[in-house]
């Protein structure tokens, strides 16, 4: 059914049809209208859920790690610190194979404070095991929910779906939630493979001394490679189920002809598709590659779709202080040594703190880069306030 619907009112309707046992979160802006909505279904008697009210995102990360490790379908949500606050308990959720699904509403980290949309939160948890999904709009961002729950219990990996906040999480827009009865039909209830009962006494996430801990990295990591299979196979069934494509690994615009190509994820896609909309009005071939898996990293995807493309520029909403583009570097690493040689791969930051990324800025960017690679630029730098700190 469309409706005209608040982002995370969409994604909250679809949480509640993909049936959570229990579901934990401590409000944070802009992640709030989620949970609050959440409790108000499960208030109303239309879910029949746990709904658990903590002090802390620590405490939501720790209670759906144990709802979770009892057999249970569990949710979360958080944002910004709060991700941060429950790194530790994000890991340790990871390590013990708990098919756990939270939303991120990408919000950026302090200090100093904002409560403005980059994606520097969920990149910051980049390499904690958990499969993380980046929705463009609001449609997808509903749609890679029900997929996530699918993919965290086909995997035993947890999954984050990651959505810009504010520009989606606020943003009314038309979504097509689902009947429930579809979703039941494509999500079977879950039958956990690993729980702890006093029926039959186990334990996970023990100590491991150095004989063991080695190998546990190794086998998460396999498992987060192979987790690409699923991710694949769920997106074209539920292209089949729903007839809208949705998530997957990678998508592109406009590329085959493409002598620029464009890399980025999230909302930000849906104003470099205008763009290259304009360009092509114009005679211009520019393309883009969007990413929609972060983790596992879609790496011989990215390979495969530019393997004739040698002017590449990256736009991200995030950083790594002190190394420069986080995104960038993982699509360097996507080509081998040997192929890197004429290939120019161009890096730019933007919209961190929510700063506006306009046309403007997008077409400077690809200007430039056609005249010559970019090893990292910030985007749309207000230079006046910068020559007032001695840097």
């Amino acid at each position: 059914m469309l409706k005209q619907i608040e982002g995370s009112f969409a994604v909250a309707e679809m949480v509640a049809m993909c049936r959570p046992n229990v579901i934990s979160a401590y409000p944070i802006t802009p992640q709030t209208h989620i949970v609050e909505e959440l409790s108000v279904i499960v208030g109303k008697g239309q879910l029949d859920a746990e709904f658990v009210n903590v002090e802390s995102e620590f405490s939501a990360a720790s209670v759906v790690l144990g709802a979770s490790a009892a057999g249970a379908r569990a949710y979360t949500a958080t944002s910004s610190q709060g991700l941060l606050l429950m790194s530790e308990v994000v890991y340790c959720i990871a390590g013990m194979r708990l098919p756990i699904v939270m939303t991120c509403a990408n919000r950026a980290i302090s200090a100093p404070l904002s409560i403005w949309n980059d994606q520097q939160d969920s990149m910051a948890l980049r390499d904690a095991g958990w499969i993380q999904l980046h929705a463009e709009d609001n449609q997808e961002a509903s749609d890679l929910h029900v997929q996530a729950f699918k993919i965290a219990e086909k995997t035993s990996l947890p999954v984050m779906v990651c959505m810009d906040g504010f520009i989606l999480t606020h943003a009314f827009e038309p979504v097509d939630l689902p009947e429930p009865k579809e979703v039941d039909a494509f999500l079977p209830p879950f039958k956990p493979t690993n729980i702890v009962d006093p029926r039959w006494p186990r334990g996970i996430g023990l100590f491991a001394d150095p004989r063991f801990y080695h190998e546990t990295r190794y086998i998460l990591h396999r498992a987060m490679e192979k987790s690409g299979k699923t991710i694949k196979a769920v997106s074209a069934e539920f292209a089949k189920s729903f007839g809208r494509e949705s998530g997957g690994f990678i998508k592109t615009y406009n590329l085959k002809d493409a002598d620029l190509v464009i890399i980025s994820m999230g909302s930000v896609v849906g104003t470099i598709k205008d763009l290259i909309d304009e360009f092509a009005e114009e005679g211009k071939k520019v393309g883009l590659l969007q990413i929609c898996s972060y983790r596992p990293f879609p790496r011989k995807e990215i390979y495969d779709a530019l393997k004739g493309k040698m002017n590449i520029v990256v736009l991200e909403k995030s950083i790594s202080l002190g190394r420069g583009g986080i995104l960038a570097s993982d699509v360097r690493w996507s080509f081998p040594r040997a192929d890197k040689k004429d290939r120019n791969i161009s890096s730019f930051i933007a919209g961190l703190g929510g700063r506006n990324i306009t046309k403007d800025d997008l077409r400077y960017m690809v200007e430039k880069v056609k005249k010559e690679p970019v090893e990292l630029e910030f985007l749309g730098l207000n230079k006046d306030l910068i020559a007032k700190k001695d840097l």
